[in-house]
């Protein structure tokens, strides 16, 4: 009932002098949408929350202020990450957009190397494409940086990609890579890898760790080329096939990287890990029959069981 009086009460400003808005009007309208389509269809249906306000302190809608409070004071932080978000509305970015983002931060915002590209629009899906022909592309979550605690992903792959953790690197310049084939395990970039180093890093040396859907093994590497791992069996290791769903665990607490494939738990593959890791996938352009271009969809969620 006490929804369905604020739903009146606003209802009822539609056609009413919103010039001298206050904050107690914005928090009452903060509380009566929970997401951004929520505000986006109440924008929609009543020009006053949906129109520019000239005659207020705005310079913008109502709707458009309470999305900015809400990406302001960090309404959807998750525990443990730092998400990055645009940090103004300009040109086509609008808070009400900004606001949509921060409820699904996770997606692949950063493309490395000739040939990856989205398959969607909310930029949780990769693929390659024939302009990237035998060679390899990357994509990372960089926008959303585990830092500390328990974080689970899962990856919809194909059989010829790989997908895991890698270390934030904000100053890398995709334009650097967009001709090249790609992957964290080249050894020309190591010093660039390095280079990039932020003090989040911390003193593990597991700087990426990734699961290879076509072996089922483990691939890790310091950027040493001296003292460089390689791939490696692991005890619950298993390959998948095209469509198949892999689940991976990341512990900060205990410095674990948990499998899990189609909800069953596979093991841990690696230990040792600490400070803050992005997830990650890299594609391949590879000849099976005919041409054909891995792709992987990365998404939130919770650990089977948990």
């Amino acid at each position: 009932m006490a929804d369905n009086g604020r739903a009146k009460r606003l209802k009822s400003s539609q056609d009413g002098d919103l010039s001298r808005l206050d904050s107690d009007l914005i928090t009452q309208v903060a509380s009566f949408v929970g997401t951004s389509r929520e505000l986006l269809d109440l924008a929609l249906t009543c020009k006053s929350f949906g129109w520019e306000q000239p005659g207020s302190a705005l310079n913008w809608s109502l709707a458009e202020e309470v999305a900015r409070q809400a990406v302001c004071s960090a309404r959807h932080d998750i525990e443990g990450v730092c998400i990055t978000l645009p940090q103004y509305a300009r040109g086509r970015t609008t808070w009400l957009s900004i606001l949509h983002e921060s409820e699904d931060p996770l997606k692949f915002d950063v493309l490395l190397g000739r040939g990856i590209e989205h398959e969607n629009s909310r930029r949780n899906a990769v693929r390659m494409t024939r302009r990237g022909m035998l060679g390899v592309g990357t994509a990372i979550a960089s926008n959303y940086v585990m830092e500390t605690g328990i974080h689970y992903a899962e990856y919809l792959v194909s059989h010829y990609s790989v997908i895991g953790v890698v270390r934030p690197m904000p100053n890398l310049d995709p334009a650097r890579f967009s001709n090249e084939t790609f992957s964290f395990f080249r050894r020309k970039y190591y010093d660039e890898f390095l280079a990039a180093r932020t003090d989040g890093w911390g003193d593990s040396n597991v700087h990426v760790c990734q699961y290879c859907t076509f072996s089922g093994k483990m691939d890790w590497t310091n950027w040493d080329a001296i003292d460089e791992e390689g791939l490696a069996d692991w005890e619950g290791m298993e390959d998948c096939e095209t469509g198949e769903t892999i689940g991976m665990l990341l512990n900060l607490d205990e410095g674990t990287l948990t499998v899990y494939k189609n909800n069953r738990r596979l093991g841990v593959m690696q230990v040792g890990l600490s400070g803050s890791y992005c997830w990650h996938a890299t594609c391949y352009w590879y000849i099976n029959n005919d041409f054909d271009g891995s792709s992987v969809t990365i998404r939130r969620g919770e650990p089977p069981g948990a």
